[in-house]
């Protein structure tokens, strides 16, 4: 943050990025809770104490306190004794010290490598390292079969060609709530990544819901052309939340760590 800068532009951004701190922090520790703690305990650093951004441009610095917070705990994940979050844990401690961190900064939050390394207190090299490290350790740790709810037919088309590439396989496209549903009971999927508007004005939020109430809990992506509406923090939110337009390396980062933690948290109707 530069000296001088003006203390209300500054709100104005940190209030600007609030929605995507609280998305990265959610997809660090595995759930919206213990994610949604980190990023508050963020902010309180950050009104005790505006220094803590100094050197950084407002955004990452914010994601700077961030991570340092979230390191000085332990890097804690979402732990559970049995299950998919257990299962997760058993994954995580097999994986490269940084690198999913990084990853989901540089893919998903849309940080350069420079900026990345800022953020977890590495060289830029080191962070390109460390993005190569995850994409490779990620990609092999798990795979299944995947669900796609969209009604777009060139977006359904070129997410089934993603992650087919990434040798999952597709189980189907439905274009409506109740063809998802359908579609789930026919052959149900190891991950569900849906839209959120649906072509008969349906939604993929609803029909999410209705596949995981009747079939169990299975990791969910959704996507969405407006993030922020759903980042509020007045409600359940998705652990993994796609930001239309969307690159193919966002999808193949989303869709690798919801296999990876095999588990994920939705949204209320």
């Amino acid at each position: 943050m530069s000296e001088g800068a003006n203390p209300q532009n500054i709100s104005d951004q940190l209030g600007a990025n609030i929605p995507y701190l609280r998305r990265f922090s959610r997809a660090m520790t595995g759930s919206q809770q213990s994610g949604d703690t980190f990023a508050a305990a963020t902010l309180e650093a950050i009104l005790a104490d505006r220094s803590v951004l100094d050197g950084h441009d407002v955004k990452t610095g914010l994601f700077k306190v961030l991570y340092s917070i979230w390191a000085s705990a332990g890097a804690p994940v979402e732990e559970g004794e049995n299950g998919a979050h257990a299962k997760a844990q058993r994954r995580l401690a097999t994986l490269t010290n940084n690198s999913r961190e990084a990853l989901l900064l540089h893919t998903i939050e849309g940080f350069s490598f420079s900026e990345v390394g800022e953020i977890v207190g590495v060289t830029q090299s080191e962070a390109e390292e460390l993005i190569s490290i995850a994409r490779n350790e990620m990609a092999d740790s798990a795979s299944g079969s995947v669900m796609i709810i969209e009604d777009e037919a060139i977006i359904a088309m070129d997410i089934e060609s993603i992650v087919a590439d990434m040798g999952h396989r597709i189980t189907g496209v439905a274009r409506t709530r109740d063809e998802a549903i359908a579609l789930a009971k026919a052959d149900l999927p190891d991950l569900i990544l849906a839209d959120i508007q649906l072509a008969d004005n349906s939604s993929g939020i609803d029909a999410v819901n209705d596949i995981l109430q009747a079939q169990g809990a299975r990791p969910v992506i959704f996507i969405t052309a407006f993030p922020e509406r759903l980042l509020t923090g007045d409600k359940p939110e998705p652990a993994f939340l796609i930001s239309k337009p969307y690159s193919v390396d966002q999808v193949i980062s989303s869709v690798s760590q919801a296999m990876f933690f095999s588990s994920t948290e939705t949204l209320n109707a």
